[in-house]
């Protein structure tokens, strides 16, 4: 079977309509065969065919082609005949869209479909009765029934014979749409008593190569004389229907008269030459010749209805009128939509004007009633652009956010221009897909966690938690600490998270007196292509426990002996016989201190302060001789629980300062001293009292010096006394602390003074400040006034 391609037009139409292929091809070609190769045709590589989804869209409910994607070639996939496609229109065309994709190009096909020869003509009749007056004189013409053939042109009925006779010749009436009736035309006077029938064959003959044939017979009736032939008012009448005309409507009423009289004037009407496509539509009444609609008419199926009508009188007479109806379109169809090609999902990040669909539309109906106009809701991130006649692409109008709106409900109006105006709509999910486009987020700006110092190492403290609008692997979140160093040591060995949920364990135990409060830098980070991240300050404050006694300043605690304070007879009530200085390394209430005497043996004589810690004389000694008492002390502190700490003091009420000396000497532990220690000692504390003395004497002299400017030790009170702690060398000392080691205590006895005890090392102490226990028992007791005066005493104790 031959193939031709007849012509291909390329032509830009529309911006995603690059081409039009016009291919000609005959009906009936067999299945299989190419009609041409549509890849070459449109410039396409054979490989893009399959990669791109080349696929072809066709428009009516049977697909007449297929593209082979191996080879590009456009093949027939059902039978094609022309005749139940277009029936006897002269141009027959075939049209359907082709979509490929990656980028998204649409083109339109056409095949023109050639008729063939494949329809032999056919009468509507196999045997026609004619009836004829024997009085009809020759040239009378008899109308017969025309044959029809599907075919158009050359391939349709040319000419029509007879079976050759000498009364009968054969003749044709081509009527204005071209079709030729053919006609019986007598030849000779007829004798009905010589024969009553004639019959002849009539022959229709196509123009095809080869040319088919179709006969029906004709049997010619000689009647007794008739003379007159019912009459039409027309030979043609155009009648206008409604495609919505009911069933039992009257389409038209025909009226045919006779002037004979009797049985040859009575007519009688019948459909001579019906379309196959109007046998179940209409009927014509034979007595009356009214022609009803028996069945519903619809435009889209026919537009056209061509009825022969035969009028035919008692007497066998005929006559032939042709009426042809003309279907008028009513919007009765509504508009037809369908997705060709459709993302299910977009991301949300696509720029304005993505294609998300390509939309057809199509309406059965015709004129303004087929015209379609698709709308999509203005509210909607989405707009509808006409790419072709029939072609919308629906396309985003600005950036889509999907953490706002996760999917979309959309729906295509379809509506025609017709009245009433008639609509379809579609509605179809399009999904936005994620794109890692937001950070995590912390649930506070900034975390201050507070810690309770002596945790236990390895418990979690606090949980720092982010969100992330985003989902899935874009919202999947790790914490991490970033590296920094907290004095020096990485915060890593403090504190370490857990990177999926966020939660802070301590990495050793936390020490309030030692790290009060660190902080450090937390990122959370998502999982996304390219990840984002955010950081957060996370301060740790360590909460004070109550794990740390009082600690003792003064008296010094740094040796086991007892420590002796000097107290004069002529001490009063009220007299500040010591204080007691502690510090605690805890905080708050757990560093408010209170004093209390834990060992008192009279408690009448000495009274402590809970809160200054000052040893006053509850009551006057005058009638009291030498007295040594042994006092313990306890601070404790305001936990809870409370702790506390002890120091124990030696009272000695003495007349002087040398009869403190025999007390320190008989004290349980002075036997145990080397006596090497007590020889250096014993020369320390001369050299010391050499010093002193020098002192005191260049001090009267400067006093007497400046006798008119008062002094500033001239505002103390006399009773303050200096104090001191001694020890003997060779009784007391074990040289188990560093020599020389000193506290610098200022002390005010004075309550209503401040006071400052801090604790230094001496270094390169100088021995000739040490005090000379020997001197101190030879010489009187100093002045009262010379003690008295001095506010601040710096006393070294050696150990």
């Amino acid at each position: 079977m031959a193939r031709q391609v007849l012509y291909l037009f390329i032509y830009l139409a529309f911006e995603y309509i690059s081409a039009q292929l016009h291919y000609s091809v005959p009906e009936e070609l067999k299945r299989g065969s190419a009609i041409g190769n549509i890849a070459k045709d449109l410039g396409l590589n054979v490989k893009e065919l399959s990669l791109r989804n080349f696929h072809i869209v066709s428009r009516g409910k049977t697909q007449h082609f297929l593209v082979n994607s191996e080879n590009g070639d456009l093949y027939v996939m059902d039978r094609i005949d022309r005749e139940g496609l277009c029936g006897t229109k002269q141009n027959c065309l075939i049209s359907f869209e082709s979509v490929i994709e990656n980028p998204l190009h649409l083109y339109t096909v056409k095949v023109d479909i050639q008729d063939v020869n494949d329809n032999a003509p056919s009468f509507s009749k196999d045997v026609f009765d004619i009836l004829i007056s024997e009085s009809a004189l020759p040239g009378v013409r008899l109308s017969l029934g025309h044959a029809q053939d599907p075919d158009i042109g050359s391939n349709s009925v040319q000419r029509y014979t007879i079976d050759e006779n000498m009364f009968f010749s054969l003749g044709e009436i081509t009527a204005s749409d071209g079709i030729k009736y053919p006609e019986l035309i007598l030849e000779k006077p007829l004798d009905r008593e010589k024969k009553i029938i004639y019959s002849l064959t009539l022959t229709a003959s196509d123009g095809g190569q080869p040319s088919k044939t179709g006969t029906a017979h004709i049997n010619v009736k000689v009647l007794d004389v008739n003379d007159n032939f019912p009459k039409f008012d027309k030979d043609t009448y155009e009648i206008h229907l409604k495609e919505n005309t009911p069933i039992g409507f009257v389409v038209f009423q025909l009226n045919a008269t006779d002037k004979d009289e009797g049985s040859n004037a009575e007519i009688t009407y019948s459909f001579s030459n019906v379309p196959e496509n109007a046998h179940d539509i209409f009927i014509i009444d034979s007595k009356n010749g009214s022609i009803k609609v028996i069945r519903d008419i619809d435009f889209e199926v026919a537009e056209e209805y061509k009825i022969i009508v035969e009028a035919k009188d008692g007497g066998g007479l005929a006559a032939q009128c042709k009426i042809s109806i003309l279907i008028i379109d009513i919007n009765d169809n509504a508009p037809e939509i369908t997705i060709t090609s459709v993302s299910a999902t977009v991301p949300e990040d696509s720029p304005p004007d993505t294609i998300i669909a390509l939309i057809n539309v199509q309406d059965l109906d015709s004129g303004e009633n087929g015209e379609v106009v698709c709308e999509i809701s203005d509210t909607l991130p989405f707009k509808l652009i006409l790419s072709s006649a029939n072609y919308y692409k629906l396309v985003t109008t600005k950036s889509i956010d999907r953490e706002r709106t996760s999917h979309y409900n959309l729906t295509i109006n379809a509506l025609d221009k017709g009245s009433p105006q008639l609509s379809t709509n579609i509605t179809f999910q399009l999904g936005i897909s994620d794109v890692n486009d937001n950070m995590p987020i912390f649930d506070q700006t900034n975390y201050i966690v507070y810690v309770q110092e002596n945790n236990p190492q390895g418990t979690s403290i606090y949980r720092i938690h982010a969100s992330d609008y985003d989902i899935n692997q874009n919202a999947k979140i790790s914490y991490s600490i970033l590296s920094n160093n907290i004095d020096n040591i990485p915060v890593s060995s403090y504190v370490s998270i857990n990177s999926v949920t966020g939660v802070l364990y301590g990495q050793r135990s936390f020490d309030y007196e030692q790290l009060r409060e660190f902080q450090f830098q937390v990122m959370a980070k998502d999982s996304g292509l390219p990840s984002l991240s955010s950081n957060v300050t996370v301060k740790i404050c360590i909460i004070d426990r109550n794990d740390n006694a009082p600690k003792i300043l003064y008296p010094s605690q740094d040796t086991e002996e007892s420590l002796f304070e000097f107290i004069p007879h002529s001490a009063e009530k009220g007299y500040l016989v010591a204080k007691v200085i502690a510090v605690d390394n805890d905080s708050g209430h757990n560093a408010w201190l209170s004093y209390h005497f834990l060992q008192n043996p009279d408690p009448s004589l000495f009274i402590i302060s809970q809160q200054t810690g000052e040893i006053k004389i509850g009551r006057d000694l005058k009638d009291m001789d030498s007295l040594s008492q042994k006092i313990v002390v306890l601070v404790k502190d305001n936990g809870q629980p409370s702790l506390s700490s002890t120091v124990t003091l030696s009272l000695v009420v003495a007349e002087s300062f040398q009869q403190v000396i025999p007390e320190i000497r008989r004290h349980p532990s002075s036997t145990e001293m080397s006596s090497n220690t007590t020889f250096y000692l014993i020369v320390s504390i001369g050299l010391i009292s050499f010093l002193f003395m020098v002192t005191v004497f260049l001090t009267v002299l400067f006093k007497c010096k400046k006798s008119s400017t008062p002094t500033s030790f001239q505002n103390y009170n006399r009773n303050v006394y200096p104090q001191f702690t001694l020890g003997c060398p060779s009784e007391i000392s074990d040289a188990s602390l560093p020599f020389p080691f000193s506290y610098d205590v200022c002390v005010t006895l004075d309550s209503k003074q401040n006071e400052i005890a801090y604790l230094k090392p001496l270094q390169n102490v100088p021995t000739d400040n040490l005090i000379d226990t020997e001197d101190l028992t030879v010489n009187n007791n100093p002045p009262r006034d010379t003690l008295s005066s001095a506010s601040v005493t710096q006393v070294t104790s050696i150990y």
